[in-house]
């Protein structure tokens, strides 16, 4: 949370600074998630500890200087929250994909640049090397992607954002290995990353048949990271074009099968979304814990502002959708764990959680007035970094039209 100028005291006493604004008890304001078992709520109180202590005093440093803390990059492997799904044998935890959820919950409250590295490392590529990485593959990775490596997934390219199949970068077999030439754009964690999930098609004519999923380190000849992007919100988050020229990556680096790469892609996505409305959450509570208390400490016309029934219910109808955007991602998650269909639950967890993210931030500026415009509060930070939600791993439209199709069928 960022610190209130020096002399803003004096300008207005009975306000505290953002950084005790942050720190007001969230049990206060929150509801956890129903049914946590012993081990996920565990996660999730470790992830909440950690936050406060670790990524707090960092968060206004970060945005400012758009660039992740390396030390707290470290210290979130060492923690253990790179690796919650990996198994045991690989050097993770083993844990659920809620328990995942929830450290990303958690980690969110208080930055959700931070969460985005953690969610995309995680839930994203990591998991897709194990679902789907030869033995060799998995061996190889997913011991250094619950240590100390971070990864990135290389699906959107400058001309394919929503039409995530119509991308352009070419494999081309050459004896043993494959060589990769195109541009990916957009590219969560680019700059941190030593392994690259790189989605090309080896036959152009298959259209989306053709597409396959390549694993590639970031020390590959002909694999370059490009400027970072200048973003409005999640700025600590590193994005980044990929470039890659005359990549040449062994045929074993393949992630599953040729031509299934599309499959993939459409599967992680799917689940990540639960992750992103995890995020969402977690962005809407911290910036209620960092906005209400300050309701019952600035006075007009006598009273309390959180006093007066017109903020009530305001804030009570934010607080309902809250709850309500909640329940649809935890219970994504469970459908998900219990595999079960959960595509139309994801796309329904995404769009609510993004929704409520933006309400959240956007009320909690207008209910704090001047003060809240200021970057001496967190709420600001909170605004901008909500409207990624809308856009990233499915655009609000793709939402909806994938819910549509699911009504459709119940139907027709």
């Amino acid at each position: 949370a960022a610190l209130a100028r020096p002399g803003c005291a004096r300008l207005l006493p009975r306000r505290r600074r953002a950084s005790a604004l942050a720190e007001a008890s969230p049990e206060a304001l929150a509801v956890a998630p129903l049914d946590l078992t012993d081990d996920e709520q565990m996660f999730r109180d470790a992830a909440e500890a950690f936050a406060k202590a670790e990524i707090a005093p960092l968060v206004s440093e970060m945005d400012k200087d758009s660039k992740m803390n390396e030390a707290l990059l470290g210290k979130l492997f060492e923690n253990g929250f790179m690796g919650v799904e990996i198994d045991e044998a690989h050097g993770g935890s083993g844990a659920s994909f809620t328990a995942m959820c929830s450290v990303i919950e958690a980690i969110a409250a208080t930055d959700p640049a931070v969460a985005t590295c953690v969610d995309v490392h995680a839930t994203v590529c990591a998991n897709t090397v194990r679902f789907w990485g030869s033995k060799a593959l998995r061996d190889q990775w997913l011991p250094r992607l619950a240590a100390d490596t971070v990864g990135s997934f290389c699906l959107s390219e400058p001309g394919s954002g929503s039409d995530a199949f119509g991308l352009r970068t070419r494999a081309d077999k050459d004896g043993d290995f494959y060589v990769l030439n195109g541009e990916k754009a957009w590219i969560t964690n680019a700059e941190h990353s030593g392994l690259f999930l790189v989605f090309a098609t080896v036959d152009s004519d298959k259209a989306h048949k053709g597409i396959t999923c390549f694993a590639v380190d970031k020390n590959t000849p002909g694999l370059e990271i490009g400027a970072k992007e200048d973003k409005l919100g999640i700025r600590a988050s590193s994005t980044c074009p990929v470039v890659l020229q005359d990549c040449r990556v062994p045929a074993d680096c393949i992630v599953g099968e040729v031509g299934q790469g599309y499959k993939y892609a459409i599967g992680i996505l799917n689940e990540g979304r639960i992750g992103i409305g995890a995020q969402m959450i977690g962005l809407a509570r911290g910036c209620l814990d960092a906005t209400l208390p300050y309701l019952f400490e600035r006075k007009q016309f006598g009273s309390n502002v959180g006093d007066f029934q017109g903020m009530q219910l305001q804030y009570a109808d934010v607080f309902m959708e809250l709850e309500a955007a909640r329940l649809l991602v935890y219970n994504a998650a469970r459908l998900k764990e219990a595999g079960k269909p959960f595509v139309h639950q994801a796309a329904m967890a995404k769009l609510k959680a993004s929704r409520v993210a933006e309400l959240a931030a956007s009320k909690s500026i207008e209910w704090m007035g001047g003060v809240g415009f200021m970057k001496d509060y967190p709420a600001e930070k909170f605004y901008r970094d909500a409207k990624i939600g809308a856009i990233y791993e499915g655009t609000s439209n793709i939402q909806l039209l994938t819910i549509a199709k699911a009504v459709k069928a119940r139907y027709v």
